[in-house]
Formats: structure tokens, sequence, C-alpha cells
């Protein structure tokens, strides 16, 4: 998406652009995450609750891949690439917000941070091998990136719905009511638990992709090519050179995402978040005062460990406080919006930051000024999103 996102608005306009792209197709995955998300709650069939959506919606998600290859990277297609993308993130949410409720629907409450731990260290491993794609993508091209994302996906729908068996719900459901549903958004917040870890995921997704979706961008233009590591040039190409950076993070977060989710069953969620946070805030922080390539594979790492304990325990602390049995993956789908809410706000707010402090920025001899402002935004969203999860009563 960066690499295309510069191609169509230009380098002065890079960080706008997919600021802009990123942002509508967030909206989509705001709005139809919980809806999903409460008609697999609602509606039975013989092959279950929630495979029937992770089908489809799947299948549906890979033709929008397959366009978004093939649609030119060009200012004039701005449209048409953007239609795709809200595509995407239509069907990706119809699979993956029934998809959310399955731990909560198989796993006992005092196993949870464990298999929020699996869920998270899986998650690191896919985003291992995405990340792989970035070494090779001069080779392969967008559009063979694209292809391997759809038969990954493929692959693993077809893995989730042959294996994982679906437990029976031996009550019946209430039927789905627009009137109800649209009330129901508002009727988790009103326990106060899942309204702050809402608020506080929100934040700290606030800091990941004000700093996530500008990486490329970083390596470009304040480290600068050719890319080297004590003294051996590793590559010359500011998407290669990202690749590294997270290939480190994602070592990282491998290494304590399953650790973390076990340890928060014995010792309580509070003490992982403080940690994993806190190892976030001080990594960008770090960024803002140097930018050696070297040090940020380094500090990949740190923010990896940091980055990895947060998903696997925070998803443990949502399930905690789901404030309702009976609409698991309608209230995962509120939830969900703290993911998604971010992406609508965070790098668009971000992408305008850049853009113009950039400008500024040479007009007064501070080339660097546009990332200093937007990671020093980054560092404060990760420290409140960090702190304010003491609020959250009832859950060590």
């Amino acid at each position: 998406l960066p690499r295309q996102a510069l191609a169509i608005g230009g380098d002065e306009f890079k960080g706008s652009t997919l600021g802009v792209i990123l942002a509508l197709g967030a909206i989509v995955s705001m709005v139809v995450a919980p809806l999903f998300g409460a008609l697999s709650d609602r509606i039975r069939t013989p092959w279950g609750r929630r495979h029937p959506w992770l089908v489809a919606g799947t299948l549906f998600n890979i033709a929008g891949l397959i366009a978004l290859a093939y649609i030119p990277a060009t200012p004039s297609a701005i449209v048409p690439y953007i239609l795709a993308f809200m595509w995407i993130q239509l069907f990706n949410n119809l699979a993956t917000a029934p998809y959310s409720a399955l731990i909560p629907d198989v796993v006992p409450p005092d196993q949870r941070g464990s298999a929020s731990g699996w869920l998270g260290l899986m998650t690191m491993l896919g985003n291992f091998a995405g990340t792989a794609v970035g070494f090779v993508l001069g080779m392969i091209g967008v559009a063979g990136a694209y292809w391997i994302i759809a038969g990954i996906l493929l692959v693993g729908m077809i893995g989730t719905v042959t294996t994982i068996k679906e437990q029976p719900v031996t009550h019946a459901p209430p039927p789905f009511r627009w009137r109800e549903f649209l009330a129901g958004l508002l009727s988790p917040f009103k326990s106060r638990n899942f309204a702050w870890v809402f608020w506080t995921r929100f934040l700290v997704v606030m800091g990941t992709f004000t700093v996530q979706q500008f990486l490329q961008y970083y390596m470009g233009d304040v480290i600068g090519a050719p890319f080297s590591f004590f003294g051996a040039v590793l590559t010359s190409d500011p998407a290669a050179a990202t690749a590294f950076f997270l290939l480190m993070l994602l070592i990282g977060a491998i290494a304590s995402s399953l650790a973390a989710g076990a340890l928060s069953d014995r010792y309580g969620r509070k003490p992982m978040v403080y940690l994993s946070g806190g190892l976030q805030a001080i990594v960008v922080i770090i960024f803002i005062f140097y930018g050696s390539f070297e040090l940020a594979i380094v500090l990949g790492l740190i923010f990896g460990l940091g980055y990895g304990a947060y998903q696997s325990v925070d998803w443990a602390l949502a399930t905690d406080v789901l404030p309702s049995l009976d609409d698991y993956a309608k209230d995962m789908g509120v939830w969900h919006v703290a993911v998604t809410l971010p992406q609508v706000l965070a790098t668009p707010i971000a992408g305008v930051l850049l853009d113009n402090f950039q400008r500024v920025g040479q007009r007064h001899d501070l080339p660097n000024l546009g990332y200093t402002v937007i990671f020093t935004l980054a560092a404060l969203y990760f420290i409140f999103g960090t702190v304010l999860v003491k609020n959250v009563r009832g859950v060590r």
C-alpha cells in the first residue's frame, strides 16, 4: 500500500494519499464489523453460526485483492483503487467479525490468556511470512504479492472451517432487530471496564498506526540508502529496509506473545500491559532523536517484544470484560472498532502532519520535522493507552 500510494499521490502528497486510502477502508470496517458479528450471534445454519460467514467473506475478499493487484497505481486510478480497497475491507470483516468470537466461544475463561497468546503467536507468524514478501517484492511485483495474500487467505479459511468444531448453542438466541442492534452498539459501554479496555486499546492502536504506516517513508527520508548493518550493505530499497525492521519486530513479537499470554493467566493482565506499552513508547521516543539503521534494527526487536505481548494480553483482557454471553461476536465487533477507528483517524492525521511539517522543516533547515512531530504524537498515544489501564476494575 505505501508503494502504490507513492505512485498515486507523488512524493509530496504520499502521506495524505495513504491516509485517505486507509481511512475510507477503515470506515467500512468500523461500520460493518459489529453488524456481521451480531448477525452471526443470531443466525443458525447446519454449518454453524460462524463458518458460513468465514467462507463467503474470504472468497469475496480474494476477488477484491485480485482487482487491487491489477488496477494501475496512477493518479487517475485513485477512485477505483479506493473502491477496491473498501470492497476488501467489507468482506474481510464479513469473515473476521464472526471469526473473532471463536476464542470466547470455545475457550474457558481461565485459559483465555494462554489461548490469546497462541492466537498472538500465530498472528505474528503470519505477519512474519507477510514481511518476507517485502524482500522479494522487486521480483514478484505488486500483483504477485496480492496473489500470495489471496492464496494464504484461502488456505487459512479452509483450515479453519475443516478443523474447528463450533460448540452447540443450547438456548435460542433472540431475533435480530435493527433497533435493538443499533442500541446494542452503545450498550457495551455501560460496562465501565469494557469502556476503559476499549479506549486504552484505541490509544495504543493510534500509536501503532501513526508509526507503522510511515516506516517505509521514514527509512527513505530520514535514514536514507544504502541501508548498512555494521558495514554490510543490506539493501538500497526503503521497502526492503522496512522489511528488515519488521522482521526484527516480528522475531521479538513471536518471542513475547506466548509468554505474555501465559504469564497474564498467572500474574494478571495489567502488569503485562504496562510492560508492553512502556516498551513501545520508549522505542518511538528514541526514533525521534536517532536515525541510524543499525539502531532501528535493534529497536525493531525491542518494539516487537512489547507489540507481541500487548496483542496477546489485550485480547484476553477484552474477553474478560465482555458484558454479554449472548452477544460475544457483536461485542467483539464493537471492541474491534478500537482497532479500525484509529485507522480512520491516525493515518490521515499523521499523514497531513507529516506532509505539512516536512514542508515547514525544509524552509527552516529541519528536514525531519514531520517525523519528529508524528513520532512524538505516537509516544503520547502509547503512554496514555498504557497508564489508563489501571482504571479497569475487577481484573488483575
